[in-house]
């Protein structure tokens, strides 16, 4: 079965808008039903749903739509006005279901007809969170990869096991159906989509509006497991927390492992027990998550943001930027208005060492 977990550029995206863009702008048709989580259906609201005159003309189109009978109570009591019904369900280019009202509730069988044709029709299908036992009850997860927040994987795994269930990732891009972890991992999916729609700037522009990163890799763990007990005094978070505050070295597994007087293999077992990732993989993170705060909030030079986040050159910044995030340093620089920040350049014209 093929499938792939987490997309890091636009030319990895199963499906790419700009490769076969149609003269119309796509349409996104937000679910919703009695239950209706808030946060998950504020997500799709949020990213597919403002209006952004700054993207132009093809921006996505976005309408609400329900196959249940009004009126509908969100969470808390709320009620939701909807705009329609299976009539915008089977127009839809993009179909989202956001977190589904529990997961063990049926899901009407209107519902899942509606899905199956938009699905059909080739339009994607996109769920948030526990939306996914809505995709699952259509039967449109048979033979997929998927996943779902940390608390209901084992339930999905159990209760369908004919879907390929991802229990360590934040969202996943199986082409045509995509599903989003818990919550906010909902927002690093629909960014996704938009970068593979649009490119990564308009997803920095977006991201921007919300001040989240632009770009989380989608094969992160969701959940980490609790620091580990101090050793000598020290602990992987404090270790972490150390490296934060100083970015400019240069560290390796010899010289990390031996502060905690570990052999580097344990060492490696740890740091992943802890963050996810390995120290190259977090540590490359921690760098181009601060040169992009940098980029959006200083008037700093490119060339010495990359001095200052250990990259050690522009060009190697530049590298991880596109390896990662499919974009330049530049796509993330705003205008300041405020005087301009000192040059970095010594008065003898040095230049520090990134080590």
């Amino acid at each position: 079965m093929e499938h792939r977990i987490l997309m890091n550029s636009t030319s990895n995206c199963r499906v790419n808008r700009k490769e076969s863009a149609t003269s119309k702008t796509p349409l996104v048709v937000a679910m919703a039903y009695d239950g209706l989580c808030l946060f998950e259906f504020g997500i799709a609201v949020e990213l597919f749903g403002l209006e952004r005159p700054e993207m132009g003309e093809n921006w996505y189109r976005f309408v609400i739509a329900s196959v249940e009978p009004s009126p509908l109570r969100a969470t808390s009591g709320v009620e939701v006005s909807v705009q329609g019904g299976v009539e915008f369900i089977d127009a839809a280019d993009i179909v989202v279901v956001p977190g589904w009202r529990s997961a063990t509730a049926l899901v009407p069988e209107a519902m899942c007809a509606a899905l199956c044709r938009a699905r059909a029709r080739g339009s994607r299908i996109v769920s948030f969170c526990s939306g996914v036992f809505v995709l699952a009850a259509a039967g449109l997860l048979t033979g997929r990869a998927a996943t779902t927040h940390w608390r209901y994987i084992s339930d999905l795994a159990r209760r369908y096991p004919e879907i390929d269930v991802q229990n360590n990732v934040l969202y996943v891009d199986d082409g045509d159906i995509l599903t989003a972890a818990g919550s906010a991992a909902g927002i690093d999916l629909a960014l996704h989509m938009i970068r593979c729609d649009f490119g990564a700037e308009a997803a920095a522009v977006v991201a921007r509006r919300l001040v989240v990163p632009a770009h989380r890799e989608g094969d992160q763990v969701q959940i980490i497991a609790r620091p580990v007990a101090p050793e000598n005094g020290r602990s992987i978070a404090r270790l972490l927390d150390e490296i934060r505050a100083d970015l400019r070295r240069s560290y390796t597994i010899a010289g990390l492992a031996k502060r905690f007087h570990m052999c580097e293999r344990n060492f490696l077992r740890r740091f992943k027990q802890v963050t996810g990732l390995s120290p190259a993989q977090w540590i490359t993170r921690e760098r181009i998550q601060t040169a992009q705060d940098m980029l959006r909030n200083s008037d700093y030079a490119i060339d010495d943001i990359a001095m200052l986040c250990g990259f050690g050159n522009a060009a190697l910044m530049r590298h991880h930027f596109r390896l990662q995030l499919d974009a330049t340093p530049r796509a993330f620089r705003v205008p300041q208005d405020r005087d301009p920040v000192p040059s970095l350049e010594p008065p003898d014209g040095t230049r520090h060492s990134a080590n």
